[in-house]
């Protein structure tokens, strides 16, 4: 099986506009921190890149603060999960992942061959979609579904090495 470890999704790469950067601004204030080169460097480098590692982000962000240490940006991560600016998941066998794309009830499709990860709109569309036989007297908030399957690109390279 491929490694995760420093991979970015390339399927996404959504440019990051002025708009958004107000928002994250805005986000940050309101949560009580302090608007930092080194936070904006991290939510850059996921809205750029979703489903990344925390590796790859720390590449990512060190183009523009090569000397940001790794620590650094583990726990601006942390900060960011927090406070729910940045949404972390962790589909089994894998590293955790991490994207911009919050408040809303969506779930993910990691193929089995690339471990390539996308998002995939609930068609619930409200939390939890899943309703389960019995709750043990718990408020539940969400559920996280992974579906596993083979992306249309490993798929044809099976076809053609057949």
């Amino acid at each position: 099986m491929p490694s995760l470890t420093a991979t970015l999704s390339t399927t996404h790469n959504s440019p990051v506009t002025d708009e958004v950067r107000l928002g994250w601004t805005a986000g940050l204030r309101t949560q009580g921190r302090r608007v930092t080169k080194q936070r904006l460097a991290v939510l850059d480098a996921v809205h750029r890149s979703p489903h990344s590692t925390a590796e790859a982000i720390v590449d990512a962000v060190r183009q523009e603060l090569p000397s940001i240490t790794v620590q650094s940006v583990y726990v601006v991560l942390a900060d960011l999960v927090d406070i729910e600016m940045l949404r972390k998941f962790q589909p089994p066998g894998t590293p955790a992942l991490y994207e911009t794309r919050t408040g809303d009830n969506h779930h993910h499709a990691l193929c089995i061959k690339c471990l390539t990860v996308e998002d995939v709109e609930c068609t619930v569309g409200h939390a939890p979609c899943l309703t389960p036989e019995q709750s043990h007297g718990m408020q539940l908030l969400s559920a996280d579904v992974i579906y596993r399957g083979i992306c249309a690109n490993c798929q044809n390279q099976l076809a053609t090495s057949q």
